[in-house]
């Protein structure tokens, strides 16, 4: 089958109908703009069945999204959708480079959600970029921008309180947005340990990708673990 895209962590392919994408999730693994590279055995497996169920649990408290339907253990299928160039992060704690950036410790509570853009360009380092830089440059509309920072902060509730039910606190995460050919913008992309900061409730311990960008070793067992909570409820 005619690869349309291959992108770090995924390959994408004509579905089976009008109108959609086969979404193929690889085992590739990489950090800081892909300067970092490597393997996590079995994780195109744990990362597409996490999206699927969280597309799924998302859909059920209002989000629309561009999930269809698991093809396989490592393929779902989605609808075709124009990717907004925009990556959404929205941040419960401090950590990672934000931390860095404001010379903060990690894990400082934020008094409020913060939804933070960036440029999606991995010849840039999908830099930050104003609501008003992706405004003038016409990356979007207001409209859709006012949309997007809402369903950002729809999905970081339901989240929340989904992964508190299993142990899991979310630190922050990525999103990524796209069109429908009638303009309405849904969820896209996928929700993974690879595009989120998931810590143990009372130890803080990452399970999530920090542990491939750290090398703090236990990458495989963290990502498994995550699915198990998904999958299976409480922790």
């Amino acid at each position: 089958m005619e690869k349309l895209y291959e992108g770090k962590a995924k390959i994408v392919y004509p579905g089976p109908e009008a109108g959609t994408y086969r979404v193929y999730y690889k085992d590739d693994a990489t950090a800081f703009n892909a300067q970092k590279r490597g393997t996590i055995a079995g994780k195109g497996v744990v990362n597409n069945r996490i999206s699927a169920q969280l597309f799924r649990y998302l859909e059920a408290h209002g989000v629309p999204t561009h999930f269809l339907r698991e093809l396989s253990e490592r393929e779902m299928l989605v609808r075709q959708v124009e990717i907004v160039p925009l990556e959404v992060i929205v941040r419960n704690r401090t950590a990672g480079t934000f931390a860095k950036r404001y010379g903060v410790e990690e894990g400082r509570p934020l008094a409020r959600a913060l939804v933070e853009f960036s440029l999606k360009n991995d010849a840039l380092g999908d830099p930050l970029i104003y609501d008003e830089a992706a405004l003038a440059l016409g990356l979007l509309s207001e409209g859709e921008l006012a949309r997007i920072r809402e369903l950002a902060l729809r999905v970081n509730e339901a989240l929340k309180a989904f992964f508190l039910e299993r142990g899991l606190e979310l630190i922050d995460f990525k999103l990524e947005f796209g069109r429908l050919p009638d303009g309405t913008i849904v969820l896209a992309d996928e929700i993974s340990p690879d595009t989120m900061r998931l810590w143990e409730v009372g130890t803080g311990e990452k399970m999530d990708k920090d542990r491939f960008r750290r090398d703090l070793g236990g990458v495989e067992e963290a990502y498994q673990e995550v699915l198990r909570r998904v999958v299976g409820g409480a922790g």
